[in-house]
Parts: structure tokens; sequence; C-alpha cells
């Protein structure tokens, strides 16, 4: 095993645990400390050098301290980076250190919340370094062998467990524990451990790695600082498993571990910190009906967080970038269950408040990536180019998230944001809003308003809707909008002369339909035409490479038949795609014996679209790419002028779309993957 050359970023008890440990192991080196104060890093390193331990001291010998964060990712001596600071900044210098080529280890919780965690993912992933959660009971030998014993059915098939972390500290408002300012509470404390080890079992009870809920019932007792004293939530897991789980910073509880099978229980008494931070024996009780508690002792050579280091430099030798036993997926899966059990508890932090942004992960100010490879489109009257892919504004309930996604999609250079003044009941809308006021990017964006749905698809209901959506969004201007429906016994006229209206006001510029047809949309331009007026300029309905065969929802429709294509091919009007990847026709979830989905069966099951999904999966395997790729990169791929709408929820979902920009197809491969070739 080769050693690993470490950098402490934080000096805290946590971090200095952790530091005995790497002096302590063969398998790294302690570089580096960095503290916002240099008399505390040389404090640091000062005790690490007079530790009791022989080798630990030794260990520490060739510590260096370091007043200065940055100095400390710049030292080109240090191989990887222990991110100890408070759990709030944990994200900033997390990507940081990734950016600088570090290693990292960052610890528990990975950050306060789900979104930051998926930057901080991210940024690891784009650099190409190794990341994990520092979850050290995760890598425990006492955890292993529970992972055995239920992989084993040793107790048969899990039905519930228990599991418990609390405590009682005596109340201090400016204290990590109960500062809300500092992510305080049980929760982000010791919370996160229960639900790590109901994750963990209920995925064993499969053989898997772990299992994320489907369902997260959380309550907790809000104190005089806004953060959870104690808390409790019930898990429920679509292999049938019920977790109970409690904890607390003002309650002393059991600390303990029961899993409940079919033919027994397991109980451990000891399962967060195992044998001990310094090794020693542990033990799992088997209990059988009618028979003796059979007592496994499990031993454990090596100090705790010994182990934690130790994994992640045998990790880092074999060039893998995550680990097999604390992965990406999992940690992102614990984030998310902490955020549904403080949304089902109606808790929040000050700091998450959708009254105001949520700073950029890394703590810098946004800009686009000089790795940005977003393509952009010429759309005629929009005063700068539009993002091939457009940021769809329908899923971001919360700051955090609405943040975190918008910040990343504009680093990838996208620029052209979609809004409703149906969405979310205009949250999604103020969301964004809060952000480009935040940001400051208001002049660099474009943007998509949408307003007169079913039932208010009228004349009379889009003025104050859009001037209710300006006010949202905080801006006086759409670049773009669209009705959202269209209501066929209102006079052409009446939608041409309003949405000029509202264009002469410098409200709107370009405008256009959204699920109209062919002739509604040539009726308005030759309205438009004869009164020497403005007309629609722009489309979004339905376009994908599966078409369309019945609505998803009412009113909707598409533009993929021959005569819609070649109308907008010889108008060059611009089309603003829906729905560009067939709702997932082009994964897994989709196939001719695969019926849960009812709206996708509905919408796109046929036998002419199984064989252009077939076609996709063809090429994409000769192209090396995703079949979801393919079908984007068709949409793109048209003679008229085309953006893709695309609502991730994760930023890996965004990944996945930006991935079209490094493939090309040639108007053959359109065609055949159209079957007309």
């Amino acid at each position: 095993m080769s050693g690993l050359s470490w950098g402490i970023l934080g000096t805290g008890s946590i971090a200095q645990a952790f530091a005995r440990a790497v002096a302590k192991s063969n398998s790294g080196t302690l570089s580096r400390v960095g503290s916002r104060a240099s008399d505390t890093a040389q404090a640091f390193v000062e005790k690490l050098q007079a530790d009791k331990n022989a080798d630990v001291a030794a260990g520490a010998k060739d510590f260096a301290p370091s007043g200065d964060y940055e100095a400390l990712l710049a030292d080109p001596a240090v191989d990887a980076i222990y991110v100890a600071t408070p759990h709030t900044s944990h994200a900033q210098w997390a990507i940081r250190a990734a950016q600088a080529g570090k290693h990292v280890l960052v610890e528990k919780p990975a950050a306060l919340n789900h979104a930051d965690t998926m930057a901080m993912v991210e940024a690891a992933r784009e650099a190409g370094v190794f990341f994990m959660e520092a979850f050290m009971f995760r890598l425990a030998p006492q955890t292993r062998k529970l992972v055995e014993m239920i992989e084993g059915g040793e107790i048969g098939r899990v039905r519930t467990i228990e599991a418990s972390f609390g405590f009682h500290a005596p109340f201090n408002a400016s204290s990590r524990l109960f500062a809300n300012e500092l992510g305080g509470g049980g929760l982000m404390d010791v919370g996160l451990y229960p639900v790590s080890v109901a994750r963990l079992v209920a995925g064993a009870n499969d053989k898997q790695g772990f299992a994320d809920p489907i369902n997260v019932a959380g309550s907790a007792r809000l104190g005089e600082t806004g953060v959870d004293e104690w808390a409790a939530a019930l898990l429920t897991f679509d292999n049938d498993v019920i977790a109970q789980l409690s904890t607390a910073v003002s309650a002393w509880l059991p600390n303990d571990v029961n899993i409940y099978g079919e033919t027994g229980s397991l109980h451990i008494a000891s399962p967060w910190h195992a044998a001990g931070v310094e090794g020693g024996s542990s033990a799992i009780e088997l209990r059988r009906f009618g028979k003796d508690t059979q007592t496994i002792d499990v031993p454990q050579d090596k100090w705790l967080y010994e182990i934690e280091a130790d994994h992640v430099a045998e990790c880092v030798a074999k060039g893998l970038t995550e680990s097999p036993l604390v992965s990406i997926a999992d940690t992102l899966g614990n984030m998310r269950t902490l955020d549904q059990w403080r949304d089902s508890a109606r808790f929040r932090f000050n700091a998450e408040s959708n009254k105001k942004a949520w700073p950029t992960a890394s703590r810098l100010p946004l800009a686009v990536s000089d790795a940005a490879r977003m393509q952009t489109r010429t759309i005629e009257g929009v005063a700068k180019p539009v993002s091939a892919l457009i940021m769809g504004c329908d899923n971001q309930t919360a700051m955090p998230h609405a943040s975190v996604q918008f910040d990343d999609f504009y680093m990838q250079g996208g620029n052209c944001f979609d809004t409703a003044h149906l969405y979310g009941d205009g949250i999604m809308e103020k969301l964004l809003g809060v952000w480009m006021e935040d940001r400051g990017v208001r002049d660099d964006l474009v943007l998509i308003c949408k307003g007169a749905h079913t039932p208010d698809c009228r004349p009379d209901a889009v003025r104050p809707q859009l001037e209710e959506s300006l006010e949202r969004l905080r801006t006086d201007r759409a670049d773009i909008y669209f009705l959202h429906r269209d209501d066929t016994s209102v006079p052409i006229g009446e939608w041409v002369d309003l949405l000029n209206e509202l264009k002469d006001e410098g409200k709107i510029s370009v405008f256009g339909g959204s699920n109209w047809s062919k002739e509604r949309m040539a009726e308005a331009n030759a309205y438009a035409a004869a009164n020497g007026k403005q007309g629609f300029g722009v489309l979004s309905n339905n376009f994908s490479l599966a078409r369309m065969n019945n609505p998803i929802w009412p009113g909707v429709a598409a533009c993929s038949d021959d005569d819609y294509r070649t109308w907008l091919e010889e108008t060059g009007t611009a089309l603003f795609s829906w729905s560009s990847q067939a709702r997932g026709f082009f994964t897994d979830r989709a196939g001719p014996d695969i019926k849960t989905d009812h709206d996708l069966v509905y919408a796109f099951y046929s036998d002419d679209n199984f064989e252009r999904r077939r076609r996709a999966y063809e090429l994409a395997e000769k192209k090396n790419v995703h079949p979801m790729t393919v079908a984007l990169a068709y949409v793109l791929t048209q003679k008229m002028p085309t953006c893709a709408l695309v609502g991730p929820r994760t930023l890996a979902e965004l990944r996945t779309s930006l991935a079209v920009f490094d493939l090309s197809l040639t108007p053959d491969e359109v065609a055949w993957l159209d079957l007309r070739g």
C-alpha cells in the first residue's frame, strides 16, 4: 500500500482523533494542518508531537502548522485533505480541495443538506479525485460482521429496526450543538448514525450496499434556537423493512441498535464506536426463539480512525474515486433522508430560508466554468444567444436545492430558464427571482415565462398573470413569453393584439404558443402580417425521438409529425421542446413488459417507438454513450433552431444531459433513428 500524505483542515477534537490515527498508521503521513489562526495550528501540532503514544508522537514529527486554509490546499506535498471544519462549511472546503486536485475525506455529516452534498460530489467527479464521507463506524469490523450476518440470513428476512443515538448536553445557545447558524441539533450531530445503519441493514436484507426509504415520517422538538433537541422518525423501505429511529442532544437515549427478523434478532450495544477509538473487542448478540443468546465477539486490532485512514489510502492506491463501503450514492442517500426527516418535521435552518439565496457551494462568486461546453442557438428577436439546454423551473421547492441547481447550470454555460405562472403556485418563480437578484445575473439570462393555462386560458388572464410572474421573478420583462395553452374559441386576433401590446410596453420580447397546433400558429402569423404586427416566433410543444401517441396531460400537443416539422423548417420557427427525452422512455424504466409508469405507457408505448428505442440503444452502444444522450442529440440535431427543456432533479441528471455536447449525429443517423432510413 503506497503512503498518502494528509492535510488536516480544521483543528477540533474530531480532527485531533483522525490526525492521531494517521500518525499511528502505516498507510499515511501527516503533512500539514490548516487553521484560521497560526497559534491554533501550532498548538494542534505540538499536542500531537507530545502524545503519550510513541507511534503518534513519532508520526507527527514532521507535521507542519499553517494559519491559512488556502496555503494548505496549495501545498504540493499534500495528497489528501481531511475536512473537519463545522459542517456548515464542509461544502466550501471540500469543493476547494477537489479543485486543488486533492483527494477528499469530509467529516460527517457531509454537508448541511443534500443540495450542497451534490455540489461537493460533482466537484470531486469533475476533478477526478477520491471523495468519501468520514463515517468511521461503517468501516468497523463490527459493522462489516453485522452486514455479513444479515446477508447470510442469520435472523431470516429483516422486519423492523430500532436505532437511537442521543445524549443530554447542557444548553448553550452559542455552542455547535445548539447554534442554528452552525447547523446544530441532534439530527446533524448524531441522528445521521441511526439513519445510516437503518439504510445499511435494509440494503443488506437484499444483499445491496444500502437502501433508500420510500417514506420518511419525522417529528422533532425544536428548542429556543430553532434546532431539534430531540427527534424521532419512522422509515419505510420498499422491501417492507420499517425502521424506528430517535436522536437527541437534550435526552439520554439507549444508543444501541436492535434488528428484528423472521427467526431471531440482533442486538448491538455499542454500534457507533464499536470496540472503541483505540480498538479492542466488541460484540453482537444473536437471539433466536427457544435458544440461548449467542454472543459473537468481533476483534478490532486497529484504532477506529486508523481503519478509516487506511481504507482511504487503499482506495486511492487502487485508483478508485469512491469507497465501495461508503459510496457516493450512499452518502447522497443519507443526506436526502436527513432532509426528508427535517421536511417532515417542518424544520429548516434559518440560512435555508426561501426568502434569501443559498450561497454558492464553494462560497466563490458565480462564474461560467472554463470547461463549459454548452451550445447556443440564435433566436430572432432575442438579444443574446440562447443555451441549447433550458433549465425547467418546475421541481425546485427549497432555496438550497434551487440555488445549487441554478448555479451549476449557469456554470455549465446555461443561460435560459423556463418558468410558468402555474408551477408550484409560484414558488419556483419566487426562488428563481431571489437567486437572480442575489447573484446579479438577470442581464446574462434569457427568461421564459408562460401563462394562460387551462382553466384560465383567456386573454383577460394573461396580463395579470404575467405581471404577477414578473413581480415574483423580481424583473420587469420576460425575454420569451408563451401562451401555455390555446383556446380555439378565442379569435386569433385577440391573442396577437394582446401580446403585441405587452411587447410594446417592454414586458415581453419574443412570444409564441405552447401546445399550439400548426394551423393556429400559421393563422396567428397570417393575422400579424396582415396587420403590421409581430407574429408568433417561437413554439414550445412536445418533440422527441419517441413520438407522443396520446397527450400526457389534457391540452398538450406534439409537433413531431411530418407536416408540422416541415412548417417549422420552412418558417424557421424556433422550437423549445418539452419532454424531449420522452419521460425516461430511453432508460430501463421502459420496455414492452414494463408497465409500472402508466403515463409513460399511455403516451409513448407503440411498436414504432420501441423500434426507435432499439435503434437508439444500438447507436448508443456503438458510440459508447447512454441511449438518453442519443435521444437528446436527435432533438438538438434538427434543421429548425431547437432547444430542449430539461428538468434535472439532481446535478448528476444535468451531467447526463450535458453529455449530448460530446456527441454528434450525421443526417443519415438522424433519419435512421426516426425510421426514415
